[in-house]
Formats: structure tokens, sequence, C-alpha cells
């Protein structure tokens, strides 16, 4: 990688890391905490330690998928391919808040639900400019599609 590309490179990834860590770093108590150990989860419901590592890989992901667009688009593709990833990222966000801190599980499924949606979009956006950048995405995608199967039946099941 040349020079000139590597400090957009690092910002990049930078950008979603940052995102899931501050989300995280604000619902870590939450997390241990008793509230979240009192649910009834349904029975496929992974480990905790599971968690960090593959959203540290998902948001790696991202910021390679952004780089890739970044790199190889301008003008109104790229405008609308880093604003869908922005709101992607935002609702991203939004939904450990509302599960983990603020305990509103209908909430949370409406959020992951847009998710889902925004990144679906955010897919069709990355491929229209570099294929790869969009396909990237997918194992957030799938990641997501069951995390909505779980966020769902958490909510079923408290009630």
């Amino acid at each position: 990688m040349r020079g000139k590309k590597i400090l957009p490179f690092f910002i990049c990834l930078f950008i979603p890391l940052l995102v899931g860590s501050f989300s995280g770093f604000l619902t870590r108590y939450e997390v241990n905490g008793t509230w979240f150990h009192l649910l009834k989860k349904p029975f496929f419901n992974p480990p905790n330690w599971l968690f960090a590592p593959v959203w540290t890989s998902l948001y790696l992901l991202m910021g390679v998928s952004l780089f890739i667009v970044w790199n190889n688009s301008s003008g109104v593709l790229r405008k609308r391919a880093v604003f869908v990833f922005s709101l992607q990222l935002f609702l991203n966000f939004c939904w450990s808040i509302l599960f983990f801190y603020f305990h509103m599980l209908s909430a949370s499924v409406i959020d992951i639900i847009l998710l889902w949606m925004c990144i679906f979009w955010l897919i069709s956006e990355f491929k229209e400019i570099k294929p790869i950048a969009g396909y990237l995405q997918l194992p957030y995608l799938l990641w997501v599609s069951f995390a909505s199967v779980l966020d769902y039946s958490i909510w079923l099941l408290n009630r």
C-alpha cells in the first residue's frame, strides 16, 4: 500500500472500531449486570465470550470495505455510499444503547430490523462501486440476521 493511502486506510478501520468500542464502553456494566443475566434467553443464545471477537471482525470488515469504496469512487456515488455506511453504523450503535443501557427490548427489535435493511442497502451501494466491498459485508448481514432472530426471541420471552 502506498504511503498516501495508509492514513485513510487506518482512519477507515478506526471509525467502526471506535463506534463499537464506545457503545461497548457505555454498556459494559449492563452486559455483565444482573438485568441481562436474569433475562430469559432462547436455547440458541451464544456464549457471551463469542460476541467481542465476532463484532471486532465485523467492524474490521466494515473498515476495509469503507476504504475500498473511498479509494474507488468519488462524487455522488461515494457520498451516497458513505451516507448509508454512516446510517447503518449509527443504527448499530443505537441497538446496544437501546438493548443494554435502556433495557428497551421492543425498541431494540425495531432498531435491528432497520439496521438489517440498511446493511442490505449498504451492500447494494458498495457493490455498485466495487463488488468486493459489498461482498465483504455479507458476514455482517448474516450475523445481524442471526442477531435479529435472537433479539426478537429475547423480546418474546421477556415481554
